[in-house]
């Protein structure tokens, strides 16, 4: 298995570079496409007798005509064995620094496993707001991870726990 991670600024590469690596003999499994502070980045599993070399070379005219940056790394994917979350936590309040840090580290001493992460700073410069959704799985009960949260909302911070039950198949 390789991952690829490519930061690239639009959306429509994504048919040139899965286009080159399904040309290469590749097979992509997982992927996740998102924009980052006004870039786009695509994370993908690619299986297949590929190396590192091969794929970098196959890539190298799309990144160069497109002003991509490429990495690839060798990692062990496992697909079709994932932990499927439980739990959805959605995080708002005024931007600043340490809200991320504050919110994992309650949910770790709970053993929440953080699945899918994402962010975004919304409002406008005068007032920016932050916003946070995380996925993940817990054996804690609801009541346990709302009360670990709780020191939060006294800070102003809107936090919400709720069950989540994903239909699968």
């Amino acid at each position: 298995m390789e991952y690829v991670d490519l930061v690239v600024s639009t959306a429509r590469i994504v048919a040139q570079v899965t286009h080159t690596l399904y040309q290469l003999g590749g097979n992509l499994g997982e992927a996740s496409m998102i924009r980052l502070g006004g870039n786009f980045t695509i994370m993908l599993m690619v299986s297949g007798d590929l190396s590192t070399e091969a794929m970098l070379a196959a890539l190298a005219p799309v990144s160069t005509a497109l002003g991509l940056r490429v990495h690839v790394d060798p990692v062990h994917g496992e697909l079709h064995q994932h932990q499927v979350p439980n739990f959805q936590v959605r995080v708002n309040g005024a931007d600043r620094a340490g809200i991320v840090a504050e919110v994992t580290a309650i949910l770790a001493t709970q053993g929440f496993n953080i699945l899918e992460l994402d962010s975004d700073v919304a409002g406008d410069l005068a007032q920016p707001l932050y916003l946070m959704n995380i996925q993940g799985f817990c054996a804690a009960p609801l009541e346990a991870l709302e009360t670990a949260l709780a020191p939060l909302i006294a800070q102003g911070v809107a936090v919400t726990v709720a069950p989540l039950e994903l239909m699968i198949g």
